[in-house]
Order: C-alpha cells, then structure tokens, then sequence
C-alpha cells in the first residue's frame, strides 16, 4: 500500500475539500429551501407561476446556486479521491465516479428549472403553459431524487473509506454511511412509494447532521491521525 498524501499536502487537500464541502451545503440549501421552495406549490399553477414571476431573481438565482453547488461537487469528487485513494483506490475512484454522476445529473437537470421559466415569461405564453411549467418543476425535483441515488451510493463508499482510512474518526464514515441510506431510501420512495416520501422528509436532517460534521473536520484538519 502506498503511503498517505504528505503533509503538508493532505492537510491542504482536506482544507480545500472542506472549503468546497460548505459552499455545496450552502449553495444547495439556500437554492432548495430559501430560494426556490418559497415560490413553488406543486398543487398551484397559477399561483406558482405568480409568484416567480414576482420574483425572477430569487428564481434565477436558485438556478446560479445549483450551478455553482454542482461545479463545487466536481471539484470536491476530484480531491476525495485524491485524499483516499492511498486508503483504497479502488474504492475512492468508485466514490469519485458515483459523485460526477450525481453532479451531471443534477446540472442537467436545471434545464427542467429553466424550461419551465421559459413557459412562463415567454411573450405570448399559451394556455395551459402555467401548467406545463408545473410539470417541469416537479421534473426537476425527480430528476434531483434520481442523482441522489447515486449520491446515496457514493455516501456508503465515502462512510467506508473514511472508516478505513485512519486519517478520521469512525463516527464520521458511520454518518456519512447513514447519510447515503437515507438519501437511497428517499428517493426510492419518491419514485416507488411517492405517498410515503413526504413522512420520510424529517430524515433527511440526519444526512445534513453528517455531512456538516464532516466538513467541519476536513476544514480543520492539520495531520492525519
């Protein structure tokens, strides 16, 4: 096995890991629950398209925060691998593949955000197009369950490399390994049991608990242990 990155080297790599680590929790947070929940009620076309239209840039700039969210995640892929491949390479290029994936997805997916503020403030919108504009946001919060799945996968590779490794305490690849079943749970059920996902929501704190506390590590990491 070959030795882990050198210090200074790691120390540096897990402060910039921990660094991209915040503005993804950031970023996706504000644009999910501060940015764009406010203004969408799935139930409401009208409504909704009301209150984007109130508000286009607090819309647009959700989108900016997904985007800016998926451009840190490549990022940070990139030096989990680079921080963990000693520990297993194998394992953390999995982890880095199941990561890009995630992040492809997601970054596609905001052309379903951007379809949907096309149908509504196009001049001349059809009728029928409030509720077409409905479709695609719902599309878009699917197409966000379906890359958590791969990110679900990549929380239970991550959970075992940080358990493997040395560098970290074993209560973090025991979070971040909880995170990624709750992530896979989740989003099963909103493809496969949509009338139990709601109930499941509260969960969701649990992967926000472990990531947070495992970017707070990486932001203050100095040697490996």
């Amino acid at each position: 096995m070959t030795d882990p990155a050198p210090m200074p080297a790691f120390a540096r790599q897990a402060r910039l890991a921990g660094v991209l680590y915040l503005l993804i929790i950031v970023a996706g947070l504000g644009a999910e629950l501060g940015l764009r929940g406010p203004l969408i009620d799935l139930d409401d076309a009208a409504g909704t398209a009301a209150a984007i239209l109130a508000a286009p840039g607090q819309f647009r700039l959700a989108i900016a925060a997904d985007l800016v969210m998926a451009l840190c995640d490549a990022g940070l892929a990139i030096l989990l691998y680079l921080i963990f491949r000693a520990a297993s390479p194998g394992l953390a290029l999995s982890a880095m593949v199941f990561r890009l994936i995630q992040t492809v997805l997601i970054a596609a997916n905001l052309m379903a955000l951007q379809a949907a503020w096309l149908l509504i403030s196009g001049p001349g919108a059809r009728v029928g197009a409030n509720a077409l504009a409905l479709v695609f946001l719902d599309l878009h919060g699917h197409g966000y369950d379906l890359g958590l799945v791969f990110f679900g996968v990549n929380s239970l590779i991550m959970g075992l490399l940080v358990w493997r490794s040395g560098h970290f305490a074993k209560i973090f690849g025991a979070g971040l390994a909880i995170a990624g079943l709750v992530y896979l749970i989740g989003s099963g059920l909103r493809f496969f049991s949509p009338e139990w996902s709601e109930a499941f929501v509260p969960a969701y704190l649990l992967t926000i608990l472990a990531e947070t506390a495992f970017c707070i590590r990486l932001l203050f990491q100095r040697n490996p242990l």
